[in-house]
């Protein structure tokens, strides 16, 4: 079908949206725009759908909603003799409405559906799932996207986001409708009065709170610490929990950033809510600077990534994933060391674009590194492994460089409002040791060395921009580069092709690992090229790694990799 063909459709049929009849009728003979919106299915994987707010079969709206949710429904259905569903939304533009419309498709198929009341995170989605023993979870967010985006996450009944098997049939089952016509829905209220959708209760938020205080440490340290903290939210849903948590672990010296504390779509004070960008910390670092604080703590509109800054001489320094999930390992690995909690044979584990630093961590402390594939369900996954043997005390801590992380094995997500307890511990925690985290992070520098690591990433827009990003991809694969930066390729693993080849020799070793579109150019002195393409956005992803005996030896090596590497994507 054209994408005219289906325009007409729409216009004749999209008429439950006001927005959307508006903007049909603005685009009406604009070839582009029609084309833009309507040459492709919103694509729905592993991480559900995510895409552009309005009009067509390529953005988000209620119908693409309500289309993902059928396709949802008939799997679960098939799969689980009394299925049962979990929903929880943040606070992006449409994200309630979205939430009202999937409950309402479940409803209609018969499915029980299980809501929060007001926005929650996405690792109380998680939680909820494996708490009311569902059979699926539906997170309505688009993560820390621009506010033109939203998006609609999908979890299995372990709380873990869907695996790619059921992904696929999840799709297949989508694939299969008619937009308009194969989709049945019902009166969201009328269902609540009926007794198919009920509203998740306090009691399973008390008991998410219970699990995220059992992962501290040493939190009576936290109340006569002094620590001074200015947290914003950043407009999502970390607002409530964040505070509660640091409330009742003893720090009651919080300012909020004022601007960014009630949840609005629209972000106006952080076009980008990213907690990994300056940008998004912009008012923060402001407060900082008439509050001198210890500790800037943002987390993202889901409150599934925290980031953090801190003094550090006249200035604020923003810390990385990395090095915030490297610290923590090393602040949790030590205290339970200490105080004789760590587990037998324990485990931690990391993504493969995620700092090598934590090898040497494991090894300091006897702990298993299990790597995984990018994407913190394939960490939630390993939790899943151990807990079918008995053995999920093991885990010690688990996180991803996107500023993800996740102690404990109560959710199967990464979950800021937990991260965000332990950050601050640890910083009061030194803090009592007359230790700024700025020196924290310099004893870890000294004692294993200094990992440095960036993230460039090139956006590809539009039909023609996902072809460029398939095409580059595969001119990698047939002309491999022998050395990056002036540093010797050692070895190219492919995890498309599950191989990994020695440059030396040739000799070639299978990666056991799920494929996925992603090269990994291993290279001397321990540095490290990743590329990847986005699973979620338009977007080439490409991760730097240098190791140096000095931070300004390690940023001279990164800086050779992306101007070489980088040219590749001009």
């Amino acid at each position: 079908m054209s994408v005219n063909e289906l325009y007409t459709i729409w216009a004749a049929n999209a008429t439950d949206d006001a927005d959307l009849q508006a903007e049909l009728k603005r685009i009406q003979g604009d070839e582009s725009a029609i084309r833009d919106r309507f040459y492709r299915d919103l694509e729905f994987g592993t991480g559900g759908l995510r895409g552009v707010l309005g009009a067509g079969t390529n953005r988000m709206n209620v119908y693409t909603v309500r289309r993902a949710t059928q396709g949802l429904a008939n799997y679960v259905k098939n799969s689980f003799a009394e299925p049962s569903v979990a929903i929880s939304y943040d606070s992006r533009n449409k994200s309630d409405v979205f939430a009202r419309a999937a409950a309402s498709v479940l409803a209609a198929n018969g499915i029980k559906v299980h809501i929060y009341c007001e926005l929650m995170p996405t690792p109380a989605l998680s939680f909820a799932v494996r708490a009311l023993k569902c059979s699926a979870g539906i997170m309505v967010t688009a993560s820390h996207n621009p506010a033109k985006y939203n998006g609609y996450k999908a979890y299995g009944e372990d709380g873990c986001q869907i695996t790619l098997e059921v992904a696929e049939t999840v799709l297949n089952e989508i694939n299969s409708l008619d937009m308009f016509k194969d989709v049945k829905y019902c009166d969201f209220d009328k269902a609540v009065a009926d007794g198919m959708i009920s509203y998740i209760e306090q009691s399973v938020i008390e008991d998410y709170y219970q699990n995220v205080l059992a992962q501290g440490i040493n939190t009576e340290l936290c109340a006569q610490s002094g620590l001074k903290i200015v947290y914003t939210p950043l407009n999502g849903t970390g607002n409530k929990p964040v505070r509660e948590i640091l409330s009742r672990i003893g720090i009651k010296d919080v300012t909020i950033v004022k601007e960014q504390e009630m949840p609005d779509g629209n972000f106006p004070t952080c076009p980008y809510p990213n907690p990994e960008i300056r940008e998004a910390l912009e008012l923060g670092l402001k407060y900082c600077d008439e509050v001198k604080p210890d500790l800037l703590l943002a987390t993202d509109p889901d409150a599934d990534r925290v980031g953090i800054a801190v003094p550090d001489g006249d200035d604020y320094a923003l810390f990385s994933g990395n090095e915030v999930g490297a610290m923590l390992l090393e602040y949790i690995c030590s205290e339970r060391t200490k105080n004789g909690t760590m587990p037998e044979n324990p485990i931690t584990v990391k993504t493969i674009v995620t700092t090598d630093l934590i090898k040497e961590i494991s090894k300091e402390y006897g702990l298993e590194m299990i790597e995984v594939l990018t994407g913190f369900k394939f960490i939630g996954e390993q939790i899943g492994f151990l807990e079918d043997k008995g053995e999920e005390s093991r885990y010690v801590f688990g996180f991803e460089e996107s500023y993800g992380y996740l102690a404990g094995t109560y959710v199967r997500d990464k979950d800021a409002v937990v991260a965000s307890m332990l950050i601050c511990e640890m910083a009061a925690y030194y803090r009592t040791k007359g230790i700024s985290m700025i020196q924290a992070r310099e004893n870890l520098y000294k004692k294993y060395g200094v990992f440095r690591h960036s993230l460039q990433s090139f956006t590809f827009e539009g039909e023609s921009g996902m072809l460029q990003m398939k095409s580059l991809m595969q001119q990698l694969r047939d002309e491999q580069p022998t050395d990056i930066g002036g540093l010797k390729v050692v070895s190219v693993s492919d995890y498309m092709a599950s191989v990994t080849t020695c440059a030396a020799t040739g000799e070639k070793t299978e990666i056991t690992l799920p494929k996925s579109d992603v090269l990994v150019f291993a290279l001397e002195n321990h540095a490290k090229v990743v590329i990847r393409p986005s699973g979620t956005e338009p977007k080439i992803k490409c991760y730097y790694t240098t190791v140096g005996t000095t931070m300004d030896e390690a940023i001279v090596l990164e800086k050779k990799l992306i101007d070489d590497f980088s040219d590749i994507f001009k």
